[in-house]
């Protein structure tokens, strides 16, 4: 057998038809193959000069020779092949968001608020920086001794979603750095759609019977979500840095700490260096009056601006002042989102209905005649409940305003009456009894919600708990929304979260149904599978106790550590004054909370529901992000009086920092007291029931915060 001929060095113009048809072909295999290994697989063989060298080859060949070009050529796609699915990356350092301000108030608040955490008089300056807040989408990348590794979403905060191969297609984000490189780095940044492009992609997607996106960051977030890079790579997506994640190895001299900047500002210097794009409007404000100038200059050059954005941002300039701050929840201490005035428009309410929630409250809505406010088509507003529907005196058929801000649920905010009907129907209210299951609607004392008391024999609470029990934040199975829940619901598979996993058992039931087939349902079981393992947190938070959000589901998780321990504390507290009180003196659980909690507890039902699913899942323990050698490792630590050294708010936040519960109230369990000032009637307690007392002195040594 002869040996087949190498062609690769044959110059093009040398090459018979037949030989062209044959190079072809294996440049086609050569290329799509490092395709994958490059956006699939992030493990490229080949240099960047000797993949183009193939590209070009196979471009000029097909040039010479027309009719070789093959519909599935690479040179006519960029990216390779999709990924099966989008795998789930944990980020190594939490992917906060922002809280929000709107006034010239809420930004003095912030300010005092830091200078009263940090113990900051009113003559020493706090520098901040100012940049116009991107309305796009949130991305963490990735990078190990200056190459790209991965890159993913924001997901929860926690965990996002692996979009490494499609951030790889936009031009302005740097496969490797080669410039003073960090071990490991993670830059987050924002990916955006500029206003032009946008306009120019949405006709384009019209021309060949594509969706087109609402705006700008639909379409940035449509564009990354894609499973085929080919298809992002063909999106104009562009991209700013502007803050970091987890970075090892930088500077050992220890200089900011640890990092190679000590301030956000440097920081932006060194992305530049780096080559990765950073807002141009960037600025330094040292006063409350220079953060409104620049707020004022942004808004008025908002529409200047080819790309959308939806206020300013502010960060504490120092790195070291930024460390001692923390966050709280979700939010860090040290920034916040300066969001613009909200947009409004007119339209016309065609009806007022009413939908029930998961914890039984009826909310009003109106349903609307389409209007466009900040490039969003709204046909639904809250109206919250039956006294702001009086207060504003809120009809069918009434001329409305539609007021929108950001992200915030629309919502009217007046009604123009010189254009009511004079055959308007007469003011709204709330019905007698539920419209699902015919209980009856009660409004408690003092509270302005109506709600359904029929519990969970109402379906539409049942159906609702079950949403918010798969939902993101909570289990987080994807692949059973509302609508499959409310379908299984009719259908009587589930009625109970235990059901949504015992799903796995009744292929036959599900493969009846319309729109189910061998392969989604298989998809379905691989992800219960997958979900059967779930944090203890996701699971309080999932079970949709009223005021149990994801902040005390963790706050409750980080007390209790395991399931077992949380459950039998809860019950003990439902008859046991000693247990309540320990529950309450969790630091962040108030008395509302405690008494929902113990309510969900006392119901046999619920119980059921948690015996079904300790059986049904592996709920692992809470694990903090702590150091775990520390002194006041695992401790328990109650804090009272006057601290001179540090605020008692910055003081808790180093203790929980160190791997410390920090409790409101004493009890024998409590390891310390830490006693500042004027300590009170607790400092007499710890004496008599044996706590050990840390002077204020005591504390900052141990904790390693003296300064």
């Amino acid at each position: 057998m002869k040996n087949k001929k190498n062609l690769r060095h044959v110059p093009i113009v040398a090459l018979s038809r037949a030989e062209a048809a044959v190079e072809v072909a294996t440049l086609i295999n050569e290329i799509t193959k490092h395709d994958n290994l490059y956006y699939q697989y992030d493990a490229p063989i080949l240099t960047d000069s000797k993949y183009d060298e193939l590209r070009n080859r196979l471009v000029r060949i097909e040039k010479r020779y027309p009719n070789l070009s093959r519909p599935l050529s690479p040179i006519k796609k960029v990216g390779a092949k999709p990924h099966p699915n989008f795998k789930k990356i944990v980020h190594a350092r939490p992917m906060l968001s922002l809280d929000n301000a709107f006034s010239r108030n809420d930004i003095t608040e912030f300010n005092n608020r830091i200078r009263r955490f940090l113990k900051i008089s009113e003559s020493e300056t706090i520098e901040f920086v100012g940049e116009p807040k991107i309305d796009g989408l949130s991305v963490s990348l990735r990078y190990e001794n200056g190459k790209f590794v991965h890159g993913c979403t924001r997901g929860d905060g926690n965990t996002g979603e692996d979009i490494s191969a499609n951030l790889q297609t936009i031009a302005e984000i740097p496969k490797s750095i080669e410039y003073n490189i960090p071990l490991i780095l993670e830059i987050r940044g924002e990916v955006f759609i500029g206003k032009k492009d946008f306009f120019e992609l949405n006709a384009r997607q019209e021309i060949v019977g594509d969706k087109v996106f609402a705006n700008p960051r639909n379409g940035a977030a449509g564009s990354l979500r894609q499973k085929d890079p080919g298809v992002t790579a063909e999106r104009p997506l562009r991209f700013f840095a502007y803050a970091w994640g987890e970075v090892v190895g930088v500077n050992d001299s220890g200089d900011g700490n640890g990092l190679g900047w000590a301030q956000q500002w440097d920081f932006y210097k060194y992305l530049r260096e780096w080559g990765f794009p950073v807002n141009s409007y960037a600025r330094k404000l040292n006063s409350i009056d220079n953060i409104m100038e620049f707020y004022q200059e942004v808004q008025q050059g908002r529409e200047n601006l080819d790309y959308e954005i939806d206020g300013v941002v502010y960060k504490i300039n120092r790195l070291d002042w930024q460390e001692r701050l923390g966050a709280v929840s979700r939010s860090p201490r040290w920034a916040v989102a300066h969001k613009f005035l909200a947009e409004k428009e007119q339209t016309v309410v065609k009806r007022i209905v009413v939908q029930i929630g998961r914890t039984g409250v009826l909310t009003p809505v109106a349903e609307l005649e389409p209007v466009k406010i900040s490039g969003v088509w709204v046909r639904r507003a809250t109206l919250h409940n039956e006294d702001y529907i009086i207060e504003k005196d809120i009809r069918e058929g009434d001329s409305v305003i539609i007021e929108r801000a950001g992200d915030v649920i629309p919502k009217v905010t007046n009604v123009v009456k010189r254009e009511r009907s004079v055959s308007a129907p007469p003011p709204f209210r709330m019905p007698k009894s539920c419209i699902e299951c015919g209980s009856e609607v009660v409004r408690k004392k003092n509270e302005a919600a109506h709600r359904c008391s029929g519990g969970l024999i109402c379906p539409a609470q049942a159906v609702e708990r079950l949403k918010h029990f798969v939902s993101r934040n909570a289990l987080d199975i994807e692949g059973l929304g509302g609508k499959h829940i409310v379908e299984f619901w009719d259908k009587k598979l589930i009625r109970t979260p235990g059901d949504i996993f015992n799903l796995r058992l009744k292929s036959r039931n599900v493969l009846e149904m319309p729109g189910w087939g061998e392969k989604s349902f298989a998809n379905l079981v691989e992800t219960l599978n997958k979900r059967s393992q779930v944090e203890l947190s996701r699971l309080i938070y999932a079970l949709g106790v009223p005021q149990i959000g994801q902040n005390a589901a963790q706050l409750l998780a980080r007390n209790y550590i395991s399931f077992n321990d949380w459950y039998v504390a809860m019950k003990k507290a439902v008859n046991d004054e000693k247990s309540r009180l320990e529950l309450l003196s969790i630091d962040g659980i108030g008395p509302g909370m405690v008494d929902d909690l113990l309510n969900f507890f006392r119901e046999p039902h619920n119980l059921h529901v948690l015996d079904e699913l300790a059986e049904s899942l592996k709920i692992t323990d809470w694990v903090s992000p702590i150091i775990s050698d520390s002194f006041f490792s695992g401790k328990q630590i109650v804090f009272t009086g006057t601290l001179t050294n540090m605020g008692r708010s910055e003081a808790k936040v180093r203790a929980e920092t160190l791997g410390a519960k920090v409790l409101s109230s004493l009890s024998s369990k409590t390891d310390y007291l830490v006693a500042g000032d004027s300590p009170g009637g607790k400092l007499k307690k710890a004496q008599q029931i044996g706590v050990r007392v840390l002077t204020e002195e005591d504390w900052l040594q141990l904790s390693g915060s003296k300064r």
